[in-house]
């Protein structure tokens, strides 16, 4: 399969993840999370990235970056390949620690910031590693419920306020705002085209920031925007599978909602679209 664009420009917002070779842990001793926080913000800070949430699985990571220029590439790439000179020479190995390239979701600021900032920290509460966010250190979550030492990488300043001009009420509607999201679906339910989480219309805006280098002509096919069909149209014309596939592939339609047109949970969708691109 083709691999995603990489939709670049200033005032972009993406969430980024990261996961071990082989689904290795890249994380072994807590010296390894300190060095790539410190990574982080050096990242944040050559290449304008604001970081408004992060999380260090075992083996993977979140983060939700801002950037203020077009530098999520060049950004990653100190980011990624100093870390694993780092971690291979602290650990005498030699080879990858990362699964190929990172993965890179382009998000509306306005509709999504807040609940993948929610999201992400919320992380180790799903895998059940710990029984709230506030008991894993290596979340945003304890820097921005003021209840840990203030990571340098990280902005706090947008998503408190949100929740108050006090700081204090601003974090408590913070920690209510995170504690309430433990049983909400999953965001991914609504991405797009495999590299969007956001509405027609900011994707169609986000198309519009690519340079010449940058063309539409080079979007892999799942990417483009194909005209409008109703869901009833591929109901009636295609088997369930085929038809689940087509309709999500076309770009205009979350899982979840071709999963109602089908009467079909989000995730039966997703395993037709992977069983679809696998043929």
């Amino acid at each position: 399969m083709a691999r995603p664009l990489r939709i670049e420009y200033a005032g972009a917002l993406y969430h980024v993840t990261a996961r071990g070779n082989a689904q290795g842990d890249i994380y072994i001793t807590e010296e390894d999370r300190e060095a790539f926080l410190k990574l982080l913000k050096n990242s944040c800070e050559r290449h304008q990235w604001l970081c408004h949430a992060y999380c260090l699985m075992d083996n993977h990571y979140h983060l939700l970056i801002e950037t203020e220029a077009p530098t999520l590439s060049k950004g990653m790439k100190y980011l990624n390949g100093t870390y694993t000179q780092q971690f291979n020479r602290a650990h005498r190995r030699v080879g990858h620690v990362f699964q190929g390239r990172y993965k890179a979701i382009l998000v509306e600021k306005d509709s999504y910031l807040l609940e993948l900032c929610r999201y992400i920290v919320l992380n180790p509460v799903r895998a059940r590693m710990v029984r709230s966010a506030k008991d894993w250190r290596w979340s945003s979550y304890r820097a921005t419920a003021g209840l840990g030492e203030p990571t340098e990488a990280l902005t706090k300043d947008w998503l408190l306020g949100n929740f108050g001009k006090q700081r204090k009420r601003a974090i408590e509607g913070y920690k209510a705002f995170v504690k309430a999201g433990r049983n909400q679906p999953s965001p991914w339910e609504k991405l797009r085209n495999q590299v969007y989480l956001g509405s027609d219309e900011f994707i169609e805006h986000a198309q519009c920031q690519m340079t010449d280098e940058q063309s539409l002509d080079d979007i892999p096919k799942p990417q483009k925007l194909a005209p409008v069909k109703p869901l009833i149209h591929y109901v009636k014309q295609y088997p369930p599978a085929e038809g689940m596939a087509k309709a999500y592939l076309s770009g205009h339609y979350s899982l979840a909602k071709v999963g109602e047109a089908y009467g079909v949970s989000y995730a039966t969708v997703s395993r037709a679209v992977k069983a679809w691109e696998g043929m």
